[in-house]
């Protein structure tokens, strides 16, 4: 008889996974990127450099770098954050983590007690949800509109909570290409948020990890860039240029709170070898990567967006994307992609359910949210081929008398 956990479990290890049984044929979820454009070559030759110009390194935590990361390429990020993002920052300032997320867990350590409140876009990641949730932190949802979200309500939120004795510990956004809903925030609306943000004395903490898929190749300035007065904590990651695997992202904060928060980062250092191996390609690879990344992404949006057209006709409403690596799709508010999620996965095709992406869960269980990064052009076209004949049986969504395309 195996030995019963079950009566030992912390109420933090309450919930339980599946064992992972493969990734079903049309899969739309995640943020798994286009498999082709991972420079596998220039990344393996890479390694056999490294490893044997500086693999003895590997033998001290840190290398010859300390806690922060590989110095090499924390210069790199300065750099390229300098003509990318048009932000300076210096290398004592960014500090190597296992991909944004862990950024992001360790700025809430930092920041956050049970009972505090953060304001953040109304449709948001859910990750960012969950992570909140777990702290007992209470967040407020901010509208968006086509630019991203709204001065108006932001300025609102932080009134109300100012006249109830309450200060947000900070802004939660993802200014450029937002997730999910894929808005780009003009830099006009960017000067307004730090203002308000200066007015009520609250700090910004800006998610800027689809920043270099805007297919245009043209972005604003980074929240970041446009403040005066150090109150903007920045994150970023290579998983959606690179690769999701390789795991590694950065955190840019002020050395005061810097010197705060390294102290959390309890796991020794994040892996070294990713890290050379980064410094080595990205210099002499990284904008030229990156360029031909975007048109193989929009290629993908403009194949999901003309599958939506033709088989869920005008049952569904889209921005067009603009950049990154999801489309935020609303059908009629009959369907319920709660319901429709299980159905679709019992036959292969995998989406985000609306209510998972949003502070308001329950008011958008007619959305969903398809990320078109990961498969080919004609997975894109059978799996929404397919989706729609799963919805129709569903909901009678779309329908299917006469001609379904969008005019």
């Amino acid at each position: 008889m195996p030995f019963e956990f079950a009566s030992l479990l912390s109420p933090a290890a309450a919930n339980t996974a599946k064992p992972f049984s493969g990734y079903p044929p049309y899969h739309f979820t995640g943020g798994n990127i286009d498999e082709p454009t991972v420079p596998v070559d220039a990344l393996a030759d890479a390694v056999g450099k490294v490893i044997r110009e500086k693999g003895h390194a590997m033998a001290k935590y840190g290398m010859d770098s300390g806690p922060q990361g590989d110095l090499s390429l924390r210069e790199f990020i300065c750099d390229c954050l300098k003509r990318r993002n048009s932000m300076t920052v210096k290398p004592q300032e960014v500090l190597l983590t296992a991909g944004s997320l862990q950024a992001m867990d360790l700025v809430n350590k930092a920041l956050l007690s049970k009972g505090d409140v953060v304001l953040l876009e109304a449709a948001n990641y859910s990750g960012a949800l969950s992570r909140l949730d777990a702290l007992g932190v209470e967040y407020v949802g901010i509208e968006l509109d086509h630019h991203g979200m709204r001065m108006d309500a932001l300025e609102r939120a932080l009134s109300d909570l100012a006249a109830a004795g309450r200060k947000p510990k900070y802004i939660y956004t993802v200014p450029t290409v937002q997730n999910p809903t894929g808005t780009v925030m003009p830099v006009e609306r960017r000067r307004e948020m730090l203002a308000l943000a200066k007015q009520y004395n609250v700090p910004i903490f800006e998610d800027d990890c689809y920043a270099d898929l805007v297919f245009s190749g043209e972005r604003p300035p980074a929240i970041h860039a446009l403040d005066d007065d150090c109150r903007v904590i920045y994150c970023g990651t290579f998983s959606k240029t690179i690769a999701p695997a390789l795991r590694v992202g950065y955190l840019v904060a002020p050395w005061p709170l810097m010197g705060h928060i390294l102290p959390l980062k309890t796991d020794a250092g994040s892996g070294a070898l990713e890290q050379m191996v980064l410094a080595d390609y990205l210099p002499g690879n990284f904008d030229a990567h990156v360029a031909g990344l975007l048109p193989v992404l929009q290629a993908k949006a403009d194949a999901l967006c003309q599958s939506l057209d033709e088989h869920f006709g005008s049952s569904v409403e889209y921005e067009t994307p603009i950049g990154g690596i999801y489309l935020w799709v609303t059908l009629p508010e009959n369907v319920d992609t709660d319901v429709l999620y299980p159905a679709a996965l019992e036959r292969g095709v995998e989406i985000n359910p609306g209510s998972q992406w949003t502070v308001d869960g329950p008011a958008n269980r007619h959305r969903m949210r398809l990320c078109f990064g990961h498969p080919s052009i004609d997975t894109i076209r059978g799996g929404i081929a397919k989706l729609a004949d799963i919805c129709f049986e569903q909901f009678g969504v779309p329908v299917r008398s006469g001609n379904v395309g969008r005019g």
